[in-house]
């Protein structure tokens, strides 16, 4: 077992499932509500702008409904209720029918019963959905950037985790399927960090790209960390 490692966190979306799951499930959506999307990445590529520049954001919902009301050219509260309804609450039962990727369950079964601390960082609320996939009971931490006022891969979201988990970051290993956003936060948080993609990806990008470890199955994720 890594002696380096005393808790192991994760992403969410595209991390315990595979992304096309959920992207399948809403194409309806996104080709009825596509501005409101567009908006909303607009504005969030925004306040990833903002990392590291002022202090954590403890209105985040109104800014990133500002942001996206002057893109569309609409009222901030508006915006902000459409959103919530649409995406953050419209989403959430579509979980109860999407799987996990193979092994993710008894993976986390695994780390807990080993005594590995076990936190969940996503950029969007994680905590009915982790209900639906059936992983809520597996994790001591679950956060959300958005509530810490940033989005990854600005480093204060993973170092509140640290903080809650009660770990120094560097004793984490944090893992995502993001290179810019899971790995760049994370090591940049002074965390370790698992990349999961497809074995095409990694060798596109030029092998692991900054990740202490990359991989495509949590089988092998498991004999990383238990070798």
């Amino acid at each position: 077992m890594k002696r380096s490692i005393d808790g192991i966190a994760f992403d969410l979306d595209g991390t315990l499932y595979p992304n096309y799951q959920l992207y399948f499930r809403v194409i309806p959506f996104i080709i009825k509500e596509f501005p409101l999307l567009l908006a909303l990445g607009k504005a969030r590529n925004s306040i990833r702008r903002r990392a590291g520049k002022d202090a954590p954001l403890d209105g985040f919902y109104d800014l990133q409904a500002e942001l996206m009301g002057a893109y569309l050219k609409q009222e901030a509260p508006a915006i902000r209720r459409k959103t919530e309804e649409l995406i953050y609450r419209g989403w959430e039962p579509l979980f109860k029918r999407i799987p996990l990727y193979p092994g993710v369950r008894p993976l986390l079964e695994e780390f807990r019963g080993l005594g590995f601390k076990l936190g969940l960082l996503s950029d969007f609320p994680p905590e009915t959905k982790a209900l639906h996939l059936k992983v809520a009971d597996c994790f001591d931490v679950l956060l959300c950037s958005e509530s810490i006022g940033r989005l990854k891969p600005d480093p204060l979201p993973f170092l509140t985790l640290a903080k809650a988990m009660g770990l120094p970051p560097e004793r984490i290993l944090y893992v995502g399927n993001s290179m810019a956003y899971d790995v760049k936060g994370a090591k940049g948080a002074g965390m370790q960090a698992a990349w999961i993609t497809r074995p095409w990806r990694s060798k596109a990008k030029g092998g692991a790209g900054g990740a202490d470890f990359v991989f495509s199955h949590y089988r092998q994720l498991s004999a990383y960390v238990l070798r």
